[in-house]
Order: C-alpha cells, then sequence, then structure tokens
C-alpha cells in the first residue's frame, strides 16, 4: 500500500481509500477512557488502515473540536461494516486533525487504534483490498443496488401517497359526517319546535272547541227558556240569541283558522321529517364510511410503531418532530409500544423490546433510566423516576398474560421490589417520585395499585397484595380527600390533572371505587367540565379543524389557551368505555348508553387529528401528535415538546387502546 498523499501524520501510516464511506458512531472519552466527555456523534470512514481510520465528523460543536484539536480526549469508536454484524467496538487517540472542505464545522480526524478486536480489524482490512481488487463488480454492485433503490423509492413514495390520500379521505369523511350530523340536529331541532307549535295549536283548538260547546248550550238553554218567557221578553231574548249567534261564528272562524294552521304546520312537518330520513340516509351512508377508513387508517397506525421499531435495540422512538429528543425512547413510550405489540399478536416485537430492558439496558439500583437512545440503547436521560418503572413492569405482566410465557415472572418481579424498596421507606405505604425524591404523584401510585393488583394475579404471592392494598391506602388519605377537588394530583397538591381522574377509573376500577364510597360518575363529569377544551386544530396540510378534546389541566389557570392532548384524550375515552361497560353488566342501559356514547363522540373528534408521518421512515402512515401545539406548558411543570405536526408514540398507542378498548391497567383473560 502507498503512503495517503496529503494527509499529516508523523508515523507514516498507511491508508487504502475507500470507494464509499460507512457510519461510525463516536463519543468523545477522557485520556483516562473512565469519563464519557459527549453524547454519541455521528461521522463516517474515509479513509482505513492497519492501524487506525481517517474519520470525517460533520456539524461538530466548537468545544469538542477544541477538545480533540488539543488532544485532551481520546474517542470510543462504533464502526458500522458490511462485512460484520455487529459495529466493531474500537478505542483510538487523535494523531492529527484538520477541517474538511465544505464547511466550517466539517473536520477529517486521523485516528490511531489503541484497542480493537484484531479479527475485526484483519476483516475490515480485507474488505478495503477488496473493494480496491474487485472495483468493477463493486460498480456492477452498486448499479443494481441503485436500481434496488430507485424501485425501492418509487414503491416508498406510491406506498407513502396511498396512505396520505387514506389520511386525508377520513379527515373529509369526518368534516362530511360532522355537517351531515350538525343538518339532522338542526332538522330535528325545527321539527321539534314545529311540533311544539302543533301541540299548543292543538291546545287552543281543543279550548275552542270547549268554548263553542258552552256557548251552544247556554244558546240551546236560552232557546228553552225563550219559550217559557212573556212575549215581553221576546225583543231581549231576539238580541241575546243574536249575540250568541255572533259568539258562535267567530268561535268557527278561529276554529278554522287554528285547524289550517295546523294543517300547514303539519305539512311542513312532513317535509321536516322526509328530510331528516334522507340526510339521516346520508349520515348512516358517510358512518359507513367512516368506520371503513377508521379501521385501514387505525391498521396504519400500528403499522406506523412498527417501522419505527429498531432492529438492533428494539426500542421506538418516542417522538418524530422535535430535534432534541430525536433518538429518545422514554421507557413509558416502550411501555405503551410492547402493550400495543402483545395486543396486536406481534409477540416477536414486544419480546425484541422486552429483552433489551431485561438483558442489555443500563439500570442504578436495579431501576432503569427514563429514556434510552433508540439506536445504541445507551441512557438518554440519568433520571429515575417510579412511574415509568411501573409502567415498563405493568408491560412484562400484560406480555405474561398473554403468551403464558413465565420466564419473564422474575423480571417483572424484579421491577416490583425496586418499587416496594421505595414503598418501604414510607411510613404511610406512599410511592415517592424515584429514589431520593420527596415528591408523591398520584399518578404514580395509580399505576402501582394496578401493577401489584396485576402481579398479585400472575404469581398468587400475598406481598404484591399487601403492597397494593397499602397503595391504597395512601390513595384514600392523600388523593381522596375532598369534596371540591374529588383527587389530588399529589400529596399536597390540590392542581387538577386529567390523567388522574382517567386512570382513577381504568386502574381502580368503578365498583371498587364505589365500594370505597367514591363517585366514578362524578369524577368523569368533574374533568369534563374542567379539563374539556374545543380548539382549532391546524392541520400540516394547511386546513384548520374544530376538535374538542382533553387537556393536560384546566384552560382557564393557563394563559396559553386551550391544548388538545390525544393521549390524554383517549385515557378519558378509555374511561368512558369501561363506565359504559360497567352499567351494562349492571343491566343499567341508559346510563351505559351515555357513557357509550361520550366514548364514541370524543373517539370521532380525535381522529380529526390523525396525521401522514412525515418521516421517510414513518411511509406516510398514519399517527397521532402529542398535542395541538408546541413546545406549551402542560400546567404540571413540563413543556409539551415539539411535533404538533409529527407522530407521538404516547398519542398513538393509546388512541389504539381506545379504539380497540384495552385497558392497560386491567389484566383480561
Amino acid at each position: 500500500m502507498e503512503k495517503e498523499k496529503g494527509y499529516p501524520g508523523s508515523e507514516q501510516r498507511h491508508y487504502i481509500r475507500l470507494d464509499s464511506v460507512f457510519p461510525v458512531q463516536f463519543r468523545l472519552l477522557s485520556l483516562d477512557g473512565k469519563n464519557h466527555l459527549s453524547d454519541w456523534l455521528q461521522g463516517f470512514t474515509d479513509n482505513i488502515g492497519k492501524g487506525g481510520i481517517c474519520l470525517t465528523a460533520n456539524n461538530l460543536k466548537p468545544e469538542l473540536a477544541g477538545l480533540l484539536e488539543s488532544r485532551q480526549s481520546k474517542l470510543s469508536l462504533e464502526i458500522e461494516m458490511p462485512v460484520i454484524k455487529s459495529p466493531v467496538a474500537a478505542q483510538a487517540k487523535v494523531v492529527w486533525m484538520r477541517k474538511a472542505p465544505g464547511g466550517n464545522d466539517r473536520y477529517l480526524i486521523g485516528l490511531s487504534y489503541e484497542k480493537i478486536d484484531p479479527g475485526h480489524n484483519v476483516r475490515i482490512m480485507r474488505y478495503a483490498v477488496a473493494k480496491k481488487v474487485f472495483v468493477p463488480l463493486v460498480l456492477v454492485l452498486i448499479i443494481l443496488l441503485a436500481a434496488g433503490f430507485g424501485i425501492n423509492r418509487f414503491i416508498n413514495i406510491k406506498l407513502k401517497q396511498e396512505n396520505q390520500t387514506l389520511v386525508g379521505q377520513l379527515v373529509r369523511v369526518l368534516e362530511e359526517s360532522e355537517a351531515a350530523k350538525k343538518k339532522v340536529q338542526d332538522i330535528a331541532k325545527e321539527a321539534g319546535l314545529l311540533q311544539e307549535r302543533i301541540r299548543t295549536l292543538e291546545s287552543h283548538i281543543s279550548k275552542a272547541e270547549q268554548e263553542r260547546a258552552r256557548l251552544e248550550e247556554k244558546a240551546r238553554l236560552e232557546e228553552e227558556a225563550k219559550l217559557r218567557e212573556k212575549s215581553s221578553l221576546e225583543a231581549k231574548m231576539k238580541l241575546e240569541e243574536a249575540h250568541a249567534n255572533n259568539k258562535i261564528n267567530e268561535f268557527d272562524a278561529r276554529l278554522r283558522s287554528l285547524i289550517a294552521e295546523k294543517k300547514a304546520l303539519g305539512e311542513q312537518l312532513a317535509v321536516l321529517k322526509d328530510k331528516e330520513s334522507r340526510m339521516g340516509e346520508d349520515l348512516l351512508r358517510l358512518d359507513k364510511r367512516k368506520a371503513g377508513l377508521e379501521k385501514i387508517n387505525f391498521d396504519n397506525m400500528y403499522e406506523w410503531l412498527k417501522v419505527h421499531q429498531n432492529p438492533r435495540t428494539g426500542l421506538v422512538i418516542s417522538f418524530e418532530g422535535d430535534d432534541d429528543i430525536a433518538n429518545w425512547a422514554f421507557i413509558y413510550d416502550q411501555s405503551l409500544v410492547i402493550q400495543a405489540f402483545t395486543n396486536g399478536g406481534d409477540f416477536g416485537r414486544a419480546k425484541k423490546a422486552l429483552d433489551f430492558f431485561k438483558i442489555k439496558a443500563k439500570r442504578r439500583e436495579n431501576r432503569f433510566f427514563n429514556a434510552y437512545y433508540t439506536n445504541s440503547g445507551e441512557p438518554a436521560e440519568y433520571v429515575v423516576h417510579s412511574g415509568p418503572n411501573i409502567w415498563l413492569g405493568i408491560a412484562v405482566l400484560q406480555y405474561i398474560n398473554r403468551t403464558q410465557d413465565r420466564s419473564y415472572v422474575g423480571f417483572a418481579e424484579d421491577i416490583a421490589q425496586s418499587i416496594i424498596a421505595i414503598q418501604n421507606q414510607d411510613r404511610e405505604g406512599g410511592i415517592r417520585g424515584g429514589p431520593g425524591l420527596g415528591w408523591y404523584a398520584t399518578e404514580h401510585n395509580l399505576d402501582a395499585y394496578a401493577f401489584f393488583n396485576m402481579l398479585h394475579k400472575i404469581t398468587g404471592n400475598p406481598q404484591y397484595l399487601k403492597a397494593r392494598d397499602k397503595v391504597l391506602d395512601w390513595l384514600l388519605r392523600h388523593t381522596y380527600d375532598t369534596l371540591d377537588i374529588p383527587i389530588k394530583r399529589g400529596k399536597g397538591d390540590s392542581t387538577i390533572a386529567t390523567d388522574t381522574y382517567a386512570w382513577s377509573i381504568a386502574a381502580i376500577g368503578p365498583q371498587k371505587l364505589e365500594e370505597l364510597k367514591m363517585n366514578p360518575d362524578k369524577m368523569l363529569e368533574f374533568a369534563e367540565q374542567h379539563c374539556c377544551v374545543e380548539i382549532i386544530y391546524q392541520r400540516p396540510d394547511g386546513g384548520q379543524v374544530k376538535v374538542k378534546g382533553f387537556d393536560f389541566a384546566p384552560q382557564r389557570h393557563l394563559a396559553r389557551g386551550g391544548v388538545v392532548s390525544p393521549e390524554w384524550s383517549a385515557q378519558m375515552i378509555m374511561a368512558f368505555k369501561i363506565m359504559s361497560d360497567f352499567y351494562a353488566k349492571k343491566n343499567m342501559a341508559r346510563e351505559s348508553s351515555f357513557y357509550g356514547n361520550k366514548a364514541v363522540d370524543y373517539l370521532f373528534e380525535l381522529n380529526k387529528m390523525i396525521i401522514s408521518s412525515p418521516s421517510p421512515s414513518g411511509q406516510g402512515e398514519g399517527c397521532l401528535p402529542y398535542a395541538s401545539q408546541d413546545s406549551v406548558d402542560t400546567g404540571h411543570g413540563w413543556m409539551v415538546p415539539k411535533g404538533k405536526s409529527t407522530g407521538s408514540v404516547a398519542g398513538t398507542a393509546y388512541t389504539l387502546f381506545a379504539y380497540y378498548n384495552y385497558n392497560p391497567l386491567e389484566l383480561k383473560q
């Protein structure tokens, strides 16, 4: 091999220039290799030698570039090579560095290996040599690959267009259906007014007929009296008779007028009834079409979850549209995805994600961090909260319940023990926000109640029943203890949080709540009165649509105006469905229908926010955004991520749950 010209380096390393580049993930380490100085960054191979590589790095921040130029750091590498299934791990020191053409933040970095598997290094070099020797073959392969890529791209573009069309058709049908429904309601209202007027006329006619009958009877009596009276009174009687006849004639005219008016109103009512019938048929046709399109779009939403699953880690990106967390997989979202896959019968996909957490994921004191990088599986947020860990345990139990694969029972119990350890630190049995944290959230304790209840059903271990009951005692003491606000957000915190109302119904259940002298109807009534909003949602295609759904908190407490959360709205839809089923089992049809209709109406509203995924991997599949606005205050100490026009795992998965009537906080056969 001849020395690569134009590249500095005192140790005279030799390189083979590659005809194509390969991705390299790298991060900066301290010189002793013990501390990470950066997150994982993306680079590409430029040249490869036996002792090192030349790396091209784009968008390198100035402070990181300074560390490299001053030789104050080394690099940890993961080199993706076609000949090796897993990335090749290596450590290297910086030998030289210079800016590359095409941008101020683009650099070429010469690296010398300090650590690399010798076998992998040999295979990398063999591949590089083969690239030189078999250039014609490679060119042919490239042409074939390009052709295949072109065909695949054409298919993907066509698929994306078809998916976008389906979303557009659903939105249009929803708009037509809503307009038709409003017309039917307007016609029904107008018909109701006409019927009321007809009833009023019928009452007037009845009274007039009664009065006429009274006058006729009076005239008859007077006629009889006239025959008995003396002739001196005849003139007076004639006058009275004429007066009575005039009265009767007046009543006859009034009756004819009232009857004519009633007939005209009856004809108008018949026309309205006919119009209402025809509009009802149109609405039924639209509803049938909506149901078909809705099913296709919900299937596509499920596909959206599948295509975003990383094949290496099994994780799914939580948000499409926020660059700050573009590659993050929050474990709460992973719980929802695992349950969606489990409920959909995709057990292999669910197991892939579960095995990441069971085998590979880094933990702190046997508890998982809130978020991991989707591609590498490394922690993305070094924060540990109780709630997300509990939700991961819930996903494990739902998988066990559906598949009867009991090899994961120990994993679920490990999670439970880590939560019980936190519970044991509180004399009242509450679950704090996380290890070392002093705050208590109602939602975490509702999660824990459901988790321990489910785990007891799976294992039969009374320890979990005891832990569940301790949580319930804490909830009764600190959450459900006021009349003006039925559910507090946490211990000593009377803030209203919509999800605590929905999850009280889903986790504890209406029957148990009634046994505890709580009123589930009042809970949902309160949430609807205080947290339901109607907003104008700006769709990605530029259109605007009015949507009624649920905010994270009461709108009147926030200057931002109303925000619809698909996830929290779907949670409320689930609560309405649970209440409908509850009353159906009690043979209370009116109450069951009341909540069933609410669930249908709010799901109809939520369908208006289904969008077509804009990401290349999303292929235009349907999905739900996280919220109707970007970067606004939820009212609970955190901000809504960006992405009102892009997909959210939480928004999409929970809407699927609402559609399929799947309660994640309850085990069902």
